[in-house]
C-alpha cells in the first residue's frame, strides 16, 4: 500500500471519528424534539429512543435569551448529557413548591450567566398541558459542600441550577449557580 493511500485512509478515519459526536448530538436533539411533540400532543410519556432512561416532561423557554429547551425527566449525568433535567424529587410547575431543573454550564445552561433579576421564563408542562411564567427574583452562588439548594413546599418557584464558574477549564467542583424565579402567571 502506498503512503498516499495510507494517509488518505487515516485522514478519512480521523474526520469520521471527529464528526461522529457532533452528528450524534444533533440527531439526539432531533429525536428529543420529536418525542416532545408526540408527548405534548398525546399526553403519553414517549422516550426519544428505546434505550434512553428518560423522556421529555416540559419545555423551558426565554424570549430574551433566545432559548427553547426540552427538559427531560431526571437529572443524572446520562440525562444531562442530552439536555436539562427536572429533579424528580421536586414539584412540577404551577404547584406549590419548588421546580428544580439542572443543566450543564458549558452547553444548555451556559446562557444563565447572562440572566438578570426580572427576566422571565416560560414553562410548558406535559403533566397538565399548561403554560407558566416565572420571573427571576434571585441569583446566587452557593457551595454545595456547605449548603443545600433550598427547596420549599409552600411557594411556587422555579430554580435553574448549573455548575460555576461558567468558563472554568475543569468540570465539577462544589460551586453552583442558582437562578430562582417566582411564578407570576398560570
Amino acid at each position: 500500500m502506498n503512503k498516499s493511500l495510507l494517509f488518505g485512509i487515516i485522514g478519512i478515519t480521523t474526520f469520521a471519528y471527529g464528526a461522529y459526536t457532533p452528528i450524534k448530538a444533533e440527531l439526539a436533539q432531533y429525536l428529543i424534539q420529536s418525542a416532545w411533540r408526540v408527548s405534548n400532543n398525546t399526553g403519553y410519556q414517549v422516550k426519544p429512543w428505546n434505550w434512553m432512561d428518560s423522556h421529555p416532561v416540559m419545555q423551558l423557554s426565554s424570549a430574551k435569551h433566545n432559548q427553547d429547551l426540552i427538559v427531560l425527566s431526571g437529572d443524572t449525568g446520562n440525562v444531562l448529557a442530552f439536555g436539562p433535567g427536572h429533579n424528580t424529587g421536586t414539584n412540577y410547575p404551577g404547584r406549590d413548591g419548588t421546580t428544580l431543573i439542572s443543566g450543564h454550564r458549558d452547553t444548555h445552561f451556559s446562557f444563565l450567566q447572562d440572566v438578570n433579576i426580572g427576566d422571565e421564563f416560560k414553562i410548558d408542562s406535559i403533566l397538565d398541558n399548561n403554560d407558566y411564567t416565572y420571573e427571576v427574583s434571585n441569583i446566587k452562588i452557593i457551595n454545595a459542600d456547605q449548603q443545600d439548594i433550598a427547596i420549599n413546599d409552600n411557594q411556587s418557584q422555579l430554580k435553574l441550577v448549573t455548575c460555576y464558574p461558567f468558563n472554568s477549564p475543569i468540570a465539577g467542583g462544589p460551586l453552583r449557580y442558582v437562578v430562582t424565579a417566582a411564578l407570576v402567571n398560570k
